[in-house]
């Protein structure tokens, strides 16, 4: 039976390790959790009307999203992961008719869009009461998932599957095969899977590659309320970021985008307060929310120097495949590229052909990884 190895247990890592066929391959996760995004993340599926001009990132985002009703059928997610619970897009009133045409035009090849509402402010209030009266733009599509919650049940899952996991850092080198070294192990693999977000760098540079991908901090505010949230909508606030609330009563508001901030994981005062100012402006009673018992979650985000992920084979290194460059926007496009990934293998590996779907949705690696000479 061959082997797999899959270095990085976030988002994609963890979707890939559930979807591998285990009667075919043994399937090995090392993961090193410090600082990973993923864990420190909640999100909104709701990619459809972002303003980003890059073609292949909008087709991956709008197939991502797509994808979750196959993903929560798959793995039976419960509504505390994931739930489709319809979208509000807070902007100023002189805005939403031009975002109505917008979404009217890309329900066209994304029926996931759902039903699409201009909202009085007295109905965005009704519908999601934590909100002051604004107007909004209501897509009856788009949905939440706790990255948390997400990465905790599909280890269980994959453990019950026979999945083996290893919790340490992680160095790659080739003998015959490729090797994976830990503190505990050194494991041999018929293929191995990068999938560490900002970490791939660090992994490839002893095998004399440079990886275009810098490590971003991002940090979020969870809210334990008894609020019955169970048909609320998430919202998603005009420049200041997101209000995500969960059936269970948590309410998470985030998220920073600090590019300063590297590796650092210390949760800062800064950024609580700009989270707080600024989504505290949009809320009917911040005071009464912001006394609820609170958590700060911190994690790494992994960015390309044109926002874009990438992901497939790397040319030069048979049995080597690479995935990264999630920013901002993983928790909607990372299952699905762990599910693609994961076809390439059950399918048979065949490379050029898969190459090829993969190139509809992010450049050739050889634009972010190159050989250092």
């Amino acid at each position: 039976m061959e082997k797999i190895v899959i270095i990085g247990g976030g988002i994609i890592g963890m979707t890939l390790a559930n979807y591998l066929d285990t009667t075919k391959y043994q399937v090995t996760v090392v993961d090193d959790p410090t600082g990973q995004a993923t864990k420190a993340s909640a999100g909104i599926i709701s990619p459809w009307l972002s303003k980003r001009r890059n073609k292949r990132w909008y087709q991956l985002a709008k197939d991502g999203a797509a994808f979750f009703e196959k993903l929560a059928q798959d793995f039976s997610l419960t509504t505390d992961i994931y739930q489709r619970s319809g979208t509000l897009i807070i902007r100023p009133e002189n805005q939403l008719a031009a975002l109505a045409e917008l979404a009217e035009e890309r329900r066209k090849e994304a029926p996931e869009i759902g039903q699409i509402t201009c909202l009085s402010p007295a109905e965005t209030q009704q519908a999601l009461p934590l909100l002051k009266p604004l107007p909004a733009l209501k897509i009856s599509g788009g949905g939440r998932l706790d990255g948390a919650a997400y990465l905790a049940f599909l280890e269980e899952r994959a453990r019950t599957n026979g999945v083996v996991f290893i919790q340490g850092k992680a160095r790659l080198y080739k003998e015959k095969n490729w090797v994976v070294s830990t503190a505990y192990a050194e494991i041999p693999a018929d293929h191995v899977c990068l999938t560490a977000g900002p970490g791939l760098g660090q992994l490839l540079e002893h095998l004399n590659y440079h990886v275009d991908v810098r490590p971003q901090k991002g940090q979020l505010l969870s809210f334990e309320t008894t609020a019955s949230a169970k048909d609320w909508p998430v919202a998603m606030l005009e420049g200041e970021g997101d209000l995500i609330p969960f059936a269970n009563g948590k309410i998470l508001l985030g998220a920073t985008h600090e590019n300063d901030g590297g590796w650092d994981l210390t949760p800062t005062e800064a950024a609580k307060q700009q989270l707080l100012t600024g989504i505290g402006s949009f809320l009917a009673a911040p005071e009464k929310l912001f006394a609820a018992p609170m958590t700060v979650r911190v994690g790494t985000r992994a960015y390309t120097s044109d926002f874009a992920p990438f992901f497939g084979l790397l040319p030069s290194e048979p049995g080597l495949v690479v995935a990264s460059g999630l920013g901002s926007s993983g928790l909607t496009t990372g299952p699905y590229i762990g599910y693609l990934l994961a076809e390439y293998f059950n399918q048979g590996q065949n490379p050029s052909e898969k190459q090829k779907l993969f190139e509809k949705y992010s450049k050739p690696i050889a634009a972010y990884i190159t050989q250092r000479h």
